[in-house]
């Protein structure tokens, strides 16, 4: 019942955000009805909405996470690290638990805005109530429960800081030396083994504990250290989830994930194969262009892979492809949509780096980004296309027929209008980027629900729970992410970077190759979304102190995580696949290494010739 009322819950709120920017827009721009805090309405909708994905993502354990490399331990030694993983989780969410409630009963936060005639405390407040739930989720597990229970005691032994705030509020009483004096033991065990705590940790990512969890854990530890700081830490979290370019990412991944459930990949297959079927390659000319456009959209290329993943490998081998070499090429091209419009990766890269980005060119819109990314992105999907040729050895293809394409074209126009659709509305300024969003999310549920009929409306409903999942992963890890971002601007850690590498690197194509070879580890090792707020600053600064253009140095740091989810032996994408088609790691790597090749070569090129990021940008 619960579980239902959750979803519920989410669907509703997805279906507020779509509707109410397009009505409030109509009200405001057309009507000339002007709706008070009309964006404080969508943001604050937007990080409940947040609040109840991470929820959900929890429950459904779909929150990102490195390859669990303990899992091929042997059977003591996996369950001393699971023990140690649960501790871990719940200590975590503990301290998260209290850092974020203690501005709730602090009667000094929140005051000023009124919202729908609730204060914004009532939406922050979704938020401990998030880490309440997970709390018990983790508790209700019967398996390393003991351990769990071990993680909640020494979580509340560590938010002594936030606890004794919570008993002033309340009580108005403070004089309590020896609940003090455990959190100062606290912040000192920080100061003093910050970097023990924080390689434990690390390790802990690799045993399968969520990367948001991990990063939150990293980021009390560095804020412990300073003092005890940690309401920065739901202060920043709230600051990035309630902001509407933020906001546009779940949408946007929502709208792709509805439409890949629905019949708009198979039309998208017909038209490419009556397009293209006809000459050698033209299923993979095909595959590697629907594989783009639904990346694109859900900005996880996981996703892409595992909803059309099968029905591309059944369709290639049906046209005569080799199988492994399907299930290859479909693996690699999950990421290539990364760098076509509306990608959420680019939105986030330039909303995350906004102000650092002005700095250098004044007048800067995220529009530059995406034009800057047209050229690398079509080049990538070339190289793709071509190698997928080089490989297709079937000699039997169908002949060209006119008429066919004919059918296909008109099947798939609805289809069809929406990326055209989104790219007139944005660059024209007729909608904003949330304002964008939503209007995807109501012509895909729009399609598959009343014109395609691929779904009723329950089952629509169904689609959109399910996709929640896939955003409430993203979304906390951009809200654990923020406040490690906070600390390192804070501590001027760009600025320390930055003249390290202008000191020791003043050639800047060395520096293109190696900060190529970070971020292909980075892209290994991290999602794009935490990779984007912790390290692109820190790399964004050094490149443009060299003279690199910031819209380059946004397209290589895009281009070279999305190869990094193809690189072995971690990337995301390599288990991704293994999953989907039931094979082991070490199989997918020796399919893929060939397009990986191709894709570093792609990479290398578009590092070291500017022209191909700036050619279409306004002089």
């Amino acid at each position: 019942m619960l579980k239902k009322i959750e979803d519920g819950f989410a669907v509703a709120l997805v279906g507020i955000l779509s509707v109410a920017a397009i009505v409030i827009k109509v009200m405001q721009d057309n009507l000339h009805i002007q709706v008070m805090n009309a964006d404080s309405i969508i943001v604050n909708t937007a990080f409940v909405f947040a609040c109840v994905a991470g929820l959900i993502t929890w429950r459904e354990n779909r929150h990102l996470s490195l390859a669990n490399v303990t899992e091929k331990f042997p059977t003591k030694a996996k369950n001393i690290f699971d023990a140690l993983s649960s501790f871990f989780v719940s200590l975590i969410i503990t301290q998260l638990f209290f850092a974020s409630f203690l501005q709730i009963a602090n009667p000094d936060q929140f005051t000023n805005n009124v919202i729908l005639f609730l204060a914004e405390k009532f939406f922050f407040a979704f938020y401990p109530l998030c880490f309440l739930m997970i709390a018990i989720l983790i508790l209700q597990k019967k398996e390393f429960r003991v351990a769990a229970i071990v993680g909640l005691v020494a979580g509340l032994v560590t938010s002594m800081g936030a606890i004794t705030g919570l008993i002033y509020y309340w009580t108005g009483l403070y004089d309590f030396p020896k609940l003090y004096a455990i959190s100062d033991a606290w912040n000192t065990l920080c100061d003093k083994f910050t970097w023990l705590f924080v390689l434990a940790l690390i390790l802990m990512a690799f045993a399968g504990v969520p990367l948001f969890v991990v990063i939150s854990g990293i980021t009390y530890i560095i804020f412990s250290k300073a003092g005890g700081y940690i309401d920065v830490i739901p202060f920043e979290a709230y600051g990035k989830l309630a902001d509407k370019s933020v906001a546009a990412i779940p949408l946007f991944t929502i709208a792709g994930y509805v439409l890949a459930q629905g019949s708009a990949g198979k039309r998208f297959i017909e038209l490419f194969r009556a397009l293209f079927g006809w000459f050698r390659g033209g299923t993979v000319v095909a595959a590697v262009l629907v594989l783009t456009f639904f990346s694109t959209f859900t900005g996880v290329s996981g996703v892409t892979i595992l909803a059309l993943g099968p029905l591309l490998a059944v369709i290639l081998s049906g046209s005569g492809y080799e199988k492994e070499r399907a299930e290859s090429l479909i693996t690699s091209c999950g990421a290539v949509g990364l760098l076509f419009p509306p990608s959420v990766a680019i939105i986030m890269y330039a909303s995350s780096n906004y102000l650092v980005i002005t700095q250098f060119e004044p007048g800067f819109d995220v529009i530059n980004l995406f034009v800057a990314a047209l050229i690398p992105g079509l080049i990538m999907a070339g190289a793709m296309i071509g190698m997928g040729i080089f490989f297709d050895k079937n000699k039997e293809r169908p002949k060209f027929s006119a008429k066919k394409i004919g059918q296909a074209f008109l099947a798939c126009i609805p289809e069809l209008l929406l990326p055209l659709l989104i790219c007139l509305t944005y660059f024209t300024g007729f909608f904003n980027l949330f304002q964008v969003a939503s209007f995807a999310v109501l012509y895909a549920v729009l399609l598959v629900a009343l014109i395609r009929r691929d779904f009723t409306i329950r089952k629509t409903a169904r689609v959109i729970a399910d996709s929640v999942p896939v955003s409430g992963g993203i979304l906390f890890i951009i809200a654990a992410a923020s406040a490690l971002s906070y600390w390192m601007q804070d501590a001027n850690i760009p600025d320390i970077v930055t003249t390290f590498v202008t000191t020791y690197v003043s050639n800047k194509y060395v520096f293109l190759l190696l900060m190529n070879i970070l971020l292909l580890i980075v892209g290994c090792l991290m999602d794009i979304y935490s990779a984007i707020l912790l390290v692109s600053p820190l790399l964004l600064y050094s490149a443009s102190a060299l003279g690199i253009p910031v819209v380059q140095t946004g397209v290589i740091f895009i281009m070279n995580l999305s190869v990094g989810f193809l690189t072995p032996p971690v990337g995301m994408d390599l288990f991704i696949s293994s999953y989907t088609f039931k094979k082991p790691v070490s199989q997918v790597i020796k399919g893929v290494l060939p397009f990986l090749v191709v894709q570093l070569v792609v990479l290398f090129i578009v590092t070291y010739c500017p022209f191909f990021t700036t050619a279409l940008l306004p002089k």
